[in-house]
Formats: structure tokens, C-alpha cells, sequence
């Protein structure tokens, strides 16, 4: 069996790896259901404010994935998300190459959709790219996106953990201003949204330096829509793509409408034998040994000295004490007592000498081990930083 995380979270096996944590695939023993836990590696005051700030995202929406729940244990801290088993889009690009423009289509539309929910809560993402956004399987019906990963997203108005000139996000998906170490805003999200609109088309990265070079051998026009790119679609992509914030959609529900109309000057769909059918499948692999659909399976207990795989030995469970005839007993004689005692007193008769008591010897008391040194300090930066951010809410609410 895995390890179990504040007696809730039993760890399964590990399903990806991010910048300051590894991600797992996890029982949740209080809801009977798997999850992924983000366990954070690192125990520094920074990387702990970054957790914080990400699990203090909490965003329901469809094609939104945000930390649902957190737990700390010892000198480690995870937070859970939903279970999502079809990957991400860069996985699906390189099983398929070039995806049809009415499938980006639809991909980009719900990536708007979960953007303006994030950015409805005046949080901006900052690092939207293929491999952040991920599928649900659905096999070969209709996709099912999620937006990901908020280890670096920020709140508008809130103080940066990153020094001004330093730049956060990832190279080739950074807008032009964001290089430039300009404050985090959301036209930056949109760019980036515009990027990974031209990767779903054409099947390849995008060189954003060439296209920044593109726009300003041709400014003020779009330049032309690059190869594979249908025109109708480009119209949108292009404004997204504006190296000037100003010119891009304000919005990203005002990119979805238009998005909308460009998507119903598409030629028709081409018969379904004529390509081959766009497949999201189950990329998660099966369950390792001792877990089932249902949760952890229950090992067959071994009898007093076999020895399980870790080294431990499996103890079988006490027997029932065997039973034996009751003694009986004779029930307890009362002397009557008078409703009027006399005042005069007879001496006692002296009585036999009782048997000596026979005490048992108390149970000792364990006591619970406190958590070792290593762990109370991370334990510590860990609550301060929550509380921290409890009082700068409130003060800025």
C-alpha cells in the first residue's frame, strides 16, 4: 500500500512533476475517491508562498482545474485537484500533428471560457501553454479542456514574490510586455492563448521572436496568416497575437465571440472516413498491485511470521478467547436493619482476616511523539504564511 498523508491522502503512484512539487495520483479516504495531489518538494519560505498562493485558488468551473482541498504532514504539504486522465494538448499534438481547424476550434472556445472565469476573479494566469492545459478522456467524442497549474498565476494589486526585472513564465509563450518585466495583466493571458491557438493549427511551436518580426515588418497591418492557418481564423489569432497590449481583445469572452462567427465560415466538416478521428484516450495506465476501481484492496493476512514485501511482518488478528461455564455464585446476604437502632452498641465479633487486595499494575501511558525538529519549522513558515495571507485578504478585501 502507498503512504498515507494526514491520515486521508494515501499516495498511489506518481503521474507528473511540476517546478516545486511532483504530482500524484491519490486515494482520498474521506470521499472514496481518487484524486491528484501536488506534494511540494521544497520547504523554503518562497516555494511555501507560492503553495499557499496556489491553493488558495478556488475556481469552479467546468474547464477550470483548482486545488479542491490541501493537508500538511510533518514537514510536508499537498494540495488535491480533480483527476484528469487524457493528458495535455502538447500530448495530443504529438499523437496527431495538426489538429482540424473546427476541433481548435472548439478547444479554443473553452479555454476562453475558463480563462475569463479565471480572470473574473481578478487572477491572471501567466503561464498558458500546451502542456498547462489538460484533456479528460473522452476518447473520440467531443474534447472536454482544462486550464491548469496556478504556481505562478497572481492576483491583480498583489505584491510579486519575483523581482521586478526577473521574468516569470515560460520562454515562447511570454508576451512581448511580460518579457519586459511589465506588471502581470490580462491582455499577457490572451497572447499567450493566441500562441497556443497557432500550435494546435500547425502542429509545431511557434517562434515567437519571427512572429514579433513578422508584425513589425508589417505594422500597423496583421501580416498574413502563416501556412496551415485558415484565413477566417487567423483574423482572431492575429489580434490575440498583438505585440502592442492595446490592440489585442479586451476580453476574453469578446475573443470567444469572434471566435464564434470565424468558426462558422469554415468549410464543412469532411466526411468522417476522409481523416482520421482525433482520439483523447486514458493516459494515466493502469492501477499499480494492492489498488482496484474501488480504492485500496485488502491483502490477505498472513499468519505470525510471514513477511510481506516491505520487510514488515503481517500479524493475524487475535482469536476470540475461549469460553468457559459460568461459576455461580452465591448471592450477597443483608443484615436487616432496624427502623429504630438502639443507642446502646454491642462490641463487634471479630472477623476473619480479609485477603490481601491484589491491584493491578497500571497500563502505561504513551504519549504521542511530538514532530522532530526538521518537520516543526517548515510547519511553522507554513502557518505564518497562511496567516499572513488570512490578514493581507482581509485588509485588502
Amino acid at each position: 500500500m502507498g503512504e498515507i498523508f494526514a491520515g486521508r491522502y494515501e499516495l498511489v503512484d506518481p503521474i507528473g512533476r511540476g517546478g516545486v512539487g511532483a504530482v500524484w495520483r491519490a486515494w482520498d479516504h474521506r470521499r472514496a475517491r481518487y484524486a491528484a495531489a501536488k506534494v511540494l518538494q521544497q520547504s523554503d519560505a518562497h516555494s511555501l508562498l507560492r503553495f499557499v498562493r496556489e491553493q488558495a485558488v478556488r475556481i469552479d468551473h467546468p474547464h477550470v482545474l483548482a486545488p479542491s482541498s490541501w493537508a500538511a504532514d510533518d514537514d510536508k504539504v499537498l494540495f488535491t485537484m480533480d483527476l484528469v486522465r487524457g493528458g495535455a494538448l502538447n500530448h495530443l499534438v504529438g499523437d496527431f500533428g495538426a489538429l482540424p481547424p473546427r476541433y481548435v476550434c472548439g478547444l479554443l472556445d473553452q479555454l476562453l471560457s475558463g480563462l475569463q472565469a479565471v480572470h473574473d476573479e481578478n487572477i491572471v494566469h501567466r503561464d498558458i501553454k500546451p502542456a498547462n492545459i489538460l484533456l479528460e478522456a473522452t476518447g473520440e467524442g467531443r474534447p472536454h479542456l482544462r486550464l491548469s497549474d496556478f504556481g505562478i498565476s497572481m492576483r491583480k494589486g498583489e505584491p510579486r514574490l519575483t523581482e521586478v526585472n526577473f521574468v516569470v513564465g515560460t520562454p515562447g509563450y511570454a508576451a512581448p510586455e511580460q518579457m519586459l518585466g511589465a506588471e502581470p495583466d490580462f491582455p499577457a493571458d490572451l497572447y499567450a492563448t493566441g500562441l497556443v491557438g497557432l500550435y494546435l493549427l500547425t502542429g509545431r511551436q511557434p517562434d515567437a521572436q519571427a512572429l514579433f518580426a513578422r508584425y513589425a515588418d508589417s505594422a500597423p497591418a496583421v501580416p498574413p496568416a502563416p501556412k496551415g492557418v485558415p484565413e477566417v481564423l487567423w483574423q482572431v489569432l492575429g489580434a490575440l497575437l498583438q505585440p502592442d497590449p492595446a490592440a489585442r481583445f479586451t476580453t476574453a469572452t469578446g475573443a470567444r465571440k469572434a471566435l464564434a462567427q470565424a468558426a462558422e465560415l469554415l468549410p464543412s466538416a469532411p466526411p468522417p472516413d476522409a481523416v482520421p478521428a482525433v482520439c483523447v484516450p486514458d493516459r494515466l495506465g493502469p492501477l499499480p498491485a494492492g489498488f482496484g476501481p474501488d480504492g485500496p484492496v485488502n491483502a490477505a493476512v498472513a499468519g505470525p511470521g510471514n513477511e510481506s514485501e516491505t520487510g514488515s511482518f503481517h500479524l493475524a488478528p487475535p482469536r476470540p478467547p475461549a469460553s468457559f461455564p459460568a461459576t455461580p455464585t452465591a448471592a450477597p446476604l443483608r443484615a436487616a436493619t432496624p427502623a429504630h437502632p438502639p443507642t446502646v452498641t454491642a462490641a463487634p465479633a471479630a472477623a476473619p482476616p480479609a485477603a490481601p487486595a491484589v491491584r493491578a499494575a497500571p497500563a502505561p501511558v504513551r504519549r504521542a511523539a511530538g514532530p522532530p525538529t526538521a518537520a516543526a519549522v517548515p510547519m511553522l513558515l507554513l502557518s505564518l504564511a497562511l496567516i499572513a495571507f488570512g490578514v493581507w485578504t482581509l485588509v485588502t478585501a
